[in-house]
């Protein structure tokens, strides 16, 4: 076992470079609204969009989904009210509809398996004050267009260069039965779009693949040996002696 896990850390060690270098900076996402209504009076139900974005540029892109995924409102009483989002056409954006009590609330957004952002304090009646960005996004990066002309607030949030999206160009026999608006492509097709440009996909795999193989290359041998000393040896009636002859009749 001390021998499995030496040769564990080592291949960590050796592959942790090869990691995107946002996923060994942190497991972290960011939700940004659309924009919020100036005034917000009791009790009013009001539609809010939301996106919620991983590392603050892009749709999340691990296994799975994001669940739950919403805005939580938290009164100065403690009083909690949760809104779920629900998913819109395009990748990362979600919208839910909030009818809310007069008074202070601090406003959370709910990523799933990432930790809750802080939004900003919501005053009804009143507006929305914005709280300081957590992970603010360097300047002179350089972004995915995941999106086409529906995009996040602020994109591309002050980066050097934009790769274009690369949503799938429509077949003619589809352009033939409908025309589906820009930005209509479903977050799996758009997954699927870009390709290799995952950062969940080669490098975790890689390390998948190396960790399977000195685990099960250290496990295989250490059953060898096990059998080997399991074996059993003949039975001492059939043993020759030092000094014995064997007679044998028949």
């Amino acid at each position: 076992m001390r021998r499995l896990l030496v040769a564990l850390a080592a291949m960590a060690a050796i592959l942790a470079p090869a990691l995107p270098a946002h996923a060994r900076a942190g497991f972290w996402a960011v939700t940004e609204l659309d924009p919020f209504p100036a005034r917000v009076r009791p009790d009013v139900p009001y539609t809010v969009g939301f996106w919620v974005l991983q590392h603050g540029t892009h749709p999340y892109e691990g296994p799975g989904g994001l669940d739950p995924i919403g805005l939580r409102l938290t009164g100065e009483d403690g009083t909690t009210l949760t809104f779920g989002g629900t998913p819109l056409p395009e990748p990362a954006h979600y919208a839910t509809s909030v009818r809310v009590p007069a008074g202070r609330w601090r406003v959370q957004g709910l990523q799933g398996m990432f930790a809750p952002y802080e939004i900003g304090t919501l005053t009804v009646p009143g507006g929305l004050k914005a709280a300081p960005p957590q992970f603010p996004v360097p300047a002179g990066s350089e972004v995915m267009d995941y999106w086409g002309p529906v995009k996040p607030p602020g994109f591309p949030w002050k980066a050097a260069s934009v790769i274009p999206n690369r949503l799938p160009a429509a077949t003619p026999a589809a352009s033939a039965v409908s025309v589906q608006p820009a930005g209509a492509t479903q977050p799996a097709q758009v997954s699927a779009a870009v390709g290799d440009s995952s950062p969940w996909r080669q490098p975790y795999a890689l390390v998948i693949v190396a960790v399977a193989a000195v685990a099960g290359t250290l496990l295989v041998q250490r059953a060898t040996r096990a059998a080997v000393r399991r074996r059993p040896h003949d039975p001492p009636e059939r043993e020759t002696r030092d000094g014995e002859e064997v007679i044998s009749t028949g």
